[in-house]
Protein backbone atom coordinates (compact mmCIF):
# COMPACT_ATOMS: atom_id res chain seq x y z
CA UNK A 1 0.00 0.00 0.00
CA UNK A 2 2.82 2.44 0.83
CA UNK A 3 4.10 2.23 -2.75
CA UNK A 4 0.90 3.74 -4.09
CA UNK A 5 1.66 7.21 -2.72
CA UNK A 6 4.62 9.59 -2.81
CA UNK A 7 5.61 11.42 0.35
CA UNK A 8 3.79 14.55 -0.82
CA UNK A 9 0.66 12.53 -1.56
CA UNK A 10 0.77 10.93 1.88
CA UNK A 11 1.03 14.35 3.53
CA UNK A 12 -1.84 15.63 1.39
CA UNK A 13 -4.00 12.67 2.44
CA UNK A 14 -3.09 13.31 6.08
CA UNK A 15 -4.26 16.90 5.75
CA UNK A 16 -7.48 15.68 4.14
CA UNK A 17 -8.14 13.27 7.00
CA UNK A 18 -7.44 15.96 9.56
CA UNK A 19 -9.73 18.43 7.78
CA UNK A 20 -12.43 15.74 7.61
CA UNK A 21 -12.23 15.26 11.38
CA UNK A 22 -10.94 11.69 11.08
CA UNK A 23 -7.39 12.13 12.40
CA UNK A 24 -7.28 12.39 16.21
CA UNK A 25 -4.97 14.96 17.86
CA UNK A 26 -1.33 13.95 18.09
CA UNK A 27 -1.68 11.29 15.36
CA UNK A 28 -0.05 10.91 11.94
CA UNK A 29 -1.33 8.96 8.96
CA UNK A 30 0.48 5.78 7.97
CA UNK A 31 0.07 3.88 4.72
CA UNK A 32 1.77 0.81 6.17
CA UNK A 33 0.53 -1.39 9.00
CA UNK A 34 3.14 -1.34 11.77
CA UNK A 35 3.58 -4.43 13.95
CA UNK A 36 3.56 -3.83 17.70
CA UNK A 37 2.81 -6.27 20.50
CA UNK A 38 3.97 -7.57 23.84
CA UNK A 39 5.66 -10.97 23.84
CA UNK A 40 6.27 -13.36 20.97
CA UNK A 41 3.92 -14.47 18.20
CA UNK A 42 2.12 -17.61 19.45
CA UNK A 43 1.67 -20.75 17.40
CA UNK A 44 -1.85 -21.72 16.37
CA UNK A 45 -3.20 -25.26 16.67
CA UNK A 46 -6.81 -25.52 15.49
CA UNK A 47 -7.32 -28.74 17.44
CA UNK A 48 -6.36 -27.08 20.74
CA UNK A 49 -7.61 -23.53 20.23
CA UNK A 50 -10.72 -22.39 22.08
CA UNK A 51 -12.48 -19.16 23.01
CA UNK A 52 -14.01 -18.81 26.47
CA UNK A 53 -16.54 -16.45 28.01
CA UNK A 54 -16.72 -16.53 31.80
CA UNK A 55 -16.84 -14.57 35.03
CA UNK A 56 -20.25 -13.15 35.94
CA UNK A 57 -21.97 -15.09 33.13
CA UNK A 58 -25.21 -17.13 33.33
CA UNK A 59 -24.12 -19.31 30.41
CA UNK A 60 -20.31 -19.72 30.28
CA UNK A 61 -18.99 -20.52 26.84
CA UNK A 62 -16.20 -22.62 25.45
CA UNK A 63 -16.09 -22.48 21.67
CA UNK A 64 -13.80 -24.66 19.60
CA UNK A 65 -12.30 -23.37 16.37
CA UNK A 66 -15.05 -25.20 14.49
CA UNK A 67 -17.75 -23.71 16.75
CA UNK A 68 -16.37 -20.23 16.26
CA UNK A 69 -16.33 -20.55 12.49
CA UNK A 70 -20.03 -21.44 12.46
CA UNK A 71 -21.02 -18.13 14.06
CA UNK A 72 -22.50 -15.35 11.91
CA UNK A 73 -19.99 -13.04 10.27
CA UNK A 74 -19.96 -9.46 9.06
CA UNK A 75 -17.60 -6.87 7.58
CA UNK A 76 -16.95 -3.28 8.69
CA UNK A 77 -14.67 -0.53 7.39
CA UNK A 78 -13.14 1.60 10.13
CA UNK A 79 -10.10 3.72 10.97
CA UNK A 80 -7.50 2.40 13.43
CA UNK A 81 -5.48 4.52 15.87
CA UNK A 82 -2.39 3.36 17.75
CA UNK A 83 -1.25 4.92 21.01
CA UNK A 84 2.24 5.24 19.46
CA UNK A 85 0.73 8.03 17.32
CA UNK A 86 -0.03 6.45 13.96
CA UNK A 87 -3.44 6.09 12.35
CA UNK A 88 -4.43 3.83 9.46
CA UNK A 89 -7.61 4.65 7.56
CA UNK A 90 -10.38 2.64 5.88
CA UNK A 91 -9.40 -0.79 7.17
CA UNK A 92 -11.80 -3.53 6.07
CA UNK A 93 -12.28 -6.02 8.89
CA UNK A 94 -14.34 -9.17 8.66
CA UNK A 95 -15.18 -11.59 11.43
CA UNK A 96 -17.70 -12.45 14.11
CA UNK A 97 -19.53 -9.57 15.81
CA UNK A 98 -18.91 -9.46 19.57
CA UNK A 99 -22.68 -9.25 20.01
CA UNK A 100 -22.94 -12.86 18.82
CA UNK A 101 -21.06 -13.93 21.96
CA UNK A 102 -23.37 -11.80 24.09
CA UNK A 103 -26.39 -13.56 22.61
CA UNK A 104 -24.97 -16.94 23.60
CA UNK A 105 -23.68 -16.05 27.07
CA UNK A 106 -26.57 -13.75 28.04
CA UNK A 107 -29.69 -14.93 26.18
CA UNK A 108 -31.90 -13.17 28.74
CA UNK A 109 -29.76 -10.07 29.25
CA UNK A 110 -32.77 -7.75 29.35
CA UNK A 111 -33.62 -9.41 32.68
CA UNK A 112 -32.03 -7.82 35.75
CA UNK A 113 -31.13 -11.30 36.99
CA UNK A 114 -29.21 -12.13 33.82
CA UNK A 115 -27.77 -8.78 32.76
CA UNK A 116 -24.08 -8.72 31.82
CA UNK A 117 -21.54 -7.18 34.16
CA UNK A 118 -20.48 -3.61 33.49
CA UNK A 119 -16.86 -4.40 32.55
CA UNK A 120 -14.93 -7.03 30.65
CA UNK A 121 -11.34 -8.21 30.87
CA UNK A 122 -10.26 -9.42 27.44
CA UNK A 123 -7.69 -12.20 27.56
CA UNK A 124 -5.14 -12.88 24.87
CA UNK A 125 -2.30 -15.36 24.59
CA UNK A 126 0.68 -15.42 26.99
CA UNK A 127 -1.20 -13.77 29.86
CA UNK A 128 -1.96 -10.53 28.03
CA UNK A 129 -5.22 -8.77 28.91
CA UNK A 130 -6.97 -5.43 28.32
CA UNK A 131 -9.99 -4.01 30.12
CA UNK A 132 -13.04 -2.41 28.53
CA UNK A 133 -16.46 -1.25 29.68
CA UNK A 134 -19.09 -3.55 28.22
CA UNK A 135 -20.69 -0.54 26.54
CA UNK A 136 -17.57 -0.22 24.38
CA UNK A 137 -17.80 -3.84 23.27
CA UNK A 138 -21.56 -3.91 22.75
CA UNK A 139 -21.40 -2.01 19.45
CA UNK A 140 -22.16 -3.06 15.90
CA UNK A 141 -18.59 -2.40 14.68
CA UNK A 142 -16.74 -4.41 17.35
CA UNK A 143 -15.56 -7.68 15.81
CA UNK A 144 -13.57 -10.77 16.52
CA UNK A 145 -11.75 -10.29 13.25
CA UNK A 146 -10.19 -13.06 11.18
CA UNK A 147 -9.54 -11.03 8.00
CA UNK A 148 -8.14 -7.60 7.17
CA UNK A 149 -8.50 -5.91 3.77
CA UNK A 150 -9.77 -9.12 2.23
CA UNK A 151 -6.99 -11.43 3.43
CA UNK A 152 -6.63 -13.62 6.54
CA UNK A 153 -4.80 -11.94 9.39
CA UNK A 154 -1.10 -12.70 9.46
CA UNK A 155 0.32 -14.25 12.66
CA UNK A 156 2.03 -11.00 13.73
CA UNK A 157 -1.27 -9.11 13.39
CA UNK A 158 -3.24 -11.52 15.56
CA UNK A 159 -4.07 -14.62 13.52
CA UNK A 160 -6.31 -16.51 13.98
CA UNK A 161 -8.58 -14.01 15.81
CA UNK A 162 -8.08 -10.42 16.87
CA UNK A 163 -10.57 -8.27 18.73
CA UNK A 164 -11.23 -4.98 16.93
CA UNK A 165 -12.52 -2.01 18.96
CA UNK A 166 -11.93 0.77 16.42
CA UNK A 167 -13.01 3.78 18.50
CA UNK A 168 -10.33 3.21 21.18
CA UNK A 169 -6.54 3.06 20.96
CA UNK A 170 -5.35 -0.13 19.30
CA UNK A 171 -3.91 -1.79 22.43
CA UNK A 172 -7.53 -2.44 23.39
CA UNK A 173 -7.92 -4.43 20.14
CA UNK A 174 -6.35 -7.53 21.65
CA UNK A 175 -4.37 -9.80 19.34
CA UNK A 176 -4.68 -13.59 19.59
CA UNK A 177 -7.82 -13.19 21.71
CA UNK A 178 -8.83 -16.23 23.75
CA UNK A 179 -11.44 -15.10 26.23
CA UNK A 180 -13.75 -12.55 27.81
CA UNK A 181 -14.19 -12.34 31.59
CA UNK A 182 -17.15 -10.34 32.90
CA UNK A 183 -17.07 -8.27 36.12
CA UNK A 184 -19.33 -5.81 37.93
CA UNK A 185 -16.36 -3.42 38.26
CA UNK A 186 -13.33 -2.36 36.26
CA UNK A 187 -10.24 -4.60 36.39
CA UNK A 188 -7.04 -3.21 34.84
CA UNK A 189 -5.32 -5.18 32.09
CA UNK A 190 -1.62 -5.51 31.26
CA UNK A 191 -0.83 -2.05 29.89
CA UNK A 192 -3.32 -0.38 32.23
CA UNK A 193 -1.28 -1.77 35.14
CA UNK A 194 1.89 -0.42 33.54
CA UNK A 195 1.11 3.26 33.13
CA UNK A 196 -1.37 3.36 30.27
CA UNK A 197 -4.78 5.01 30.53
CA UNK A 198 -7.62 2.93 31.96
CA UNK A 199 -9.90 3.84 29.01
CA UNK A 200 -7.87 4.97 25.98
CA UNK A 201 -9.92 7.42 23.91
CA UNK A 202 -7.75 8.68 21.00
CA UNK A 203 -9.85 11.84 20.60
CA UNK A 204 -9.05 12.84 24.19
CA UNK A 205 -5.41 11.65 23.89
CA UNK A 206 -5.85 9.26 26.79
CA UNK A 207 -2.49 7.57 26.37
CA UNK A 208 -1.18 7.41 29.91
CA UNK A 209 -2.65 7.23 33.39
CA UNK A 210 -1.67 10.88 33.93
CA UNK A 211 -3.94 12.01 31.06
CA UNK A 212 -7.47 13.11 31.84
Amino acid sequence: MSGLFTGDERRQREHEMRDAGRLPPGQSLTLKWPVLHYGSVPAFDAAKWDLRVGGAVPHPLRLTWEDFNHLPRTEVTRDFHCVTRWSRFDNRWSGVPFRELLKLAFPDRTSADHAPGSHVLVHGEQGYAANLPLADLDRDDVLLATHHDGAPLTPDHGYPVRLIVPHLYAWKSVKWVRGFEFFDHDVAGFWEQNGYHIYGDPWREQRFDSDE
